[in-house]
């Protein structure tokens, strides 16, 4: 179910991508690269679906950005951690792997909720501010903590920190980004 539901994902959104190919203009990621991000989440959350063990016990999620490989949840101990991490790592396309998954129990509806709230904030601070291009910011929050990733300027990339971090609600701004230096 899993696959299946990802490879419409997976369609859908290269579909999206080719139509708004003009829209895309202003991501800082080739076309080709925004599809292989969408492949290698796949292929990722297929590795770790595949070990029956986390997938019981561990709550992890899987982004990418331009081929970096972030892992964020939970899991029951530091073993498992590093074993989410490991199976990822060989995924073809992907360039790192910043596991920041964190020892310990599933968050709550509530946290998860609160996280929410917290990436729309960030994400409308970001897009308000003109000297940032909030399209190629992602913004990922778990447990509070806010995970920053992209393709950015170093005065960019210091300046959507500050904006993060000074949110409610957030505890740490992790900075996931690849600088551009002109």
């Amino acid at each position: 179910m899993f696959k299946l539901r990802n490879l419409l994902k997976v369609a859908a959104l290269a579909t999206l991508a080719i139509a708004l190919q003009g829209c895309a203009a202003k991501d800082r990621r080739t076309l080709g690269s925004q599809i292989d991000d969408n492949s290698i989440v796949i292929k990722a959350g297929n590795a770790i679906e595949a070990n029956k063990t986390l997938e019981e016990k561990a709550n992890i999620n899987v982004y990418s950005y331009n081929g970096v490989i972030l892992l964020t949840g939970q899991a029951p101990n530091q073993a498992m951690v590093e074993e989410a991490g490991e199976l990822v790592r060989p995924v073809q396309g992907a360039k790192d792997v910043q596991n920041q998954i964190r020892v310990g129990n599933p968050t709550s509806f509530t946290t998860r909720s609160r996280d929410s709230w917290i990436t729309t904030r960030v994400k409308s601070l970001l897009l308000a501010d003109k000297e940032i291009s909030a399209l190629n910011i992602r913004v990922i929050t778990e447990n509070g903590e806010v995970f920053l990733m992209g393709i950015v300027g170093e005065q960019e990339g210091d300046k959507a920190v500050e904006i993060a971090r000074h949110v409610n609600g957030v505890s740490r701004v992790i900075k996931a980004f690849e600088t551009q230096y002109n």
